[in-house]
């Protein structure tokens, strides 16, 4: 099999609060360094079809993960993500819930930080082993700062499945986007979208999330990549240390020296660049990620051109099926990885 690859490191934060598993926040994504099939799609092992990137087909043109006829043994199973607030992991946790009943005899329960801190997730995460987890399911907020609890939930016998986000600590399999090649598939669709205004060159603004967020790291380096050798020039990254108007002020500062377009590496990035474009009243171009009201409503409006669809979805409803799979023996692999893919959305294809 695939062996999960190299993710990169953080600082690790001390001290594990037993409060705080609440609501607030955007998705972060960590993605292994290159697009898999799935290990185990289909029930046996069976490989599926990998997800298309850019303009081709969704999620549903993939074989979802099916579940086995199981051994009728009940199974606690959490999810733990980033925070409980974002529509994103609301999907996630839609497919978790899909897959629990089909599965059926699986107590299943969703828990979560009220803000991104690796001391409050890992705190979680005592809590779901604590309460019985068998298995969980895991958005890491930070690839080695909830290493120390994964390391007792697994000493507890737990199974480690990564949804969305993986941290470095050993595994049963990840589910992910590439961010590297969803970056690039971001750049080429805003070339295309420049070519057809007939801009050629000029400065492109670059949204980040924090500095140590490990997926819109990987996003923004596929997008400064695919830009390399063009005539336009990428922007020093602002980010957006959980205050949208840092962003917001960031593009009515880009209009003033008249960038060309914008480019925001998550939902929460991509929101606030759009905002504060339509505020502004200006036909800048901008580029983001994930399908949030918010986001699609600046599609269908046209104030941003188009957004990185990714598959929350079926990360939850895989990542139960094979969590259950691991836990009845009939999936024995070990830090495997499966990119879910991304869809381009503009208003076009919407």
């Amino acid at each position: 099999m695939y062996k999960l690859q190299k993710v990169i490191g953080l600082s690790l934060m001390t001290g594990l609060l037993l409060s705080g598993c609440g609501q607030a926040g955007d998705p972060e994504i960590i993605m292994p360094d290159t697009p898999m099939q799935p290990s185990a799609a289909v029930s046996g092992g069976a490989a599926a079809e990998p997800v298309a990137a850019a303009e081709e087909t969704a999620a549903e043109e993939t074989q979802e993960a099916q579940p086995s006829a199981g051994t009728g043994e009940a199974h606690t199973v959490y999810l733990i993500t980033m925070d409980l607030a974002d529509s994103y992991w609301q999907s996630i946790d839609k497919g978790c819930k899909q897959a629990a009943e089909e599965l059926g005899n699986i107590t299943y329960k969703w828990i979560g930080p009220d803000t991104h801190d690796d001391a409050l997730q890992s705190a979680c995460v005592d809590q779901a082993v604590s309460e019985g987890a068998e298995a969980i399911l895991i958005a890491a907020n930070s690839a080695e700062g909830v290493n120390g609890s994964l390391q007792k939930a697994a000493d507890a016998g737990c199974k480690i499945i990564y949804v969305d986000s993986a941290a470095s600590f050993d595994c049963v399999t990840a589910l992910a986007t590439d961010n590297e090649a969803a970056g690039k598939t971001a750049a080429d669709s805003m070339k295309k979208a420049l070519a057809e205004r007939g801009i050629t060159s000029g400065t492109i603004g670059v949204m980040g999330v924090t500095q140590d967020t490990a997926s819109c790291v990987a996003r923004e380096t596929g997008f400064r990549a695919a830009f390399e050798g063009t005539d336009f020039v990428l922007a020093d990254t602002v980010y957006m240390m959980d205050d949208a108007a840092n962003i917001k002020n960031a593009v009515t500062a880009g209009q003033g020296q008249g960038y060309v377009a914008y480019f925001g590496t998550n939902e929460g990035t991509s929101v606030a660049a759009g905002e504060a474009v339509r505020e502004s009243g200006q036909d800048d171009l901008v580029v983001g990620f994930d399908t949030s009201d918010a986001m699609l409503a600046l599609i269908a409006d046209g104030t941003a051109y188009a957004t990185m669809q990714q598959n929350p979805e079926r990360m939850g409803h895989d990542g139960m099926v094979i969590a259950v799979q691991a836990l009845e023996g009939t999936y024995t692999d070990t830090n495997t990885k499966t990119d879910t893919g991304v869809t381009v959305i503009t208003a076009d294809s919407m």
